[in-house]
């Protein structure tokens, strides 16, 4: 009877709805060694792609591109990082967090910056090359060349 009620109540199919729910967390969940690999996979690839783009800051022509590109990725996959040791969703909650609103509001602050500052650069080399004859013309030829 008690069996009847559950299913005329319809408590029976919310019960199954959150073991289904429970196994698909569960299921999807990743145990605190793979987490740990992870974290320490990502941490290092994204401070690789930020030493990277720092150093290739120096190269001629291409370096503020190549700058952008991995200056950005690394930071991106060092923040990233940190999400597999909480999670994405808590990680952004924490994120968002009273002690630490501030300075995530400032990480995220300075990596617009960064790329706009990197924008900028390119716009003003681009614009100070309209001063000079037949200058982005050359640079637009070399460039096809390189790429070639």
């Amino acid at each position: 009877m008690d069996k009847l009620k559950s299913v005329l109540s319809g408590e029976e199919a919310r019960s199954e709805d959150r073991n289904v729910i429970q196994a698909v967390n569960e299921a999807s969940t990743l145990g605190w060694g793979t987490r740990l690999k992870g974290f320490v996979a990502c941490f290092v690839v994204g401070a690789a792609c930020t030493l990277l783009g720092v150093c290739s800051l120096f190269i001629p022509r291409i370096g503020i591109t190549l700058f952008i590109v991995f200056y950005t990725f690394g930071n991106i996959c060092t923040l990233g990082s940190t999400m597999f040791l909480l999670g994405p969703m808590k990680q952004l909650k924490k994120m968002c967090d009273r002690t630490r609103a501030l300075a995530t509001a400032i990480m995220i602050t300075c990596l617009v910056l960064t790329l706009c500052a990197a924008f900028w650069i390119l716009s003003f080399t681009w614009y100070s090359l309209s001063y000079i004859p037949c200058a982005r013309e050359a640079l637009m030829k070399l460039l096809s060349m390189c790429v070639r």
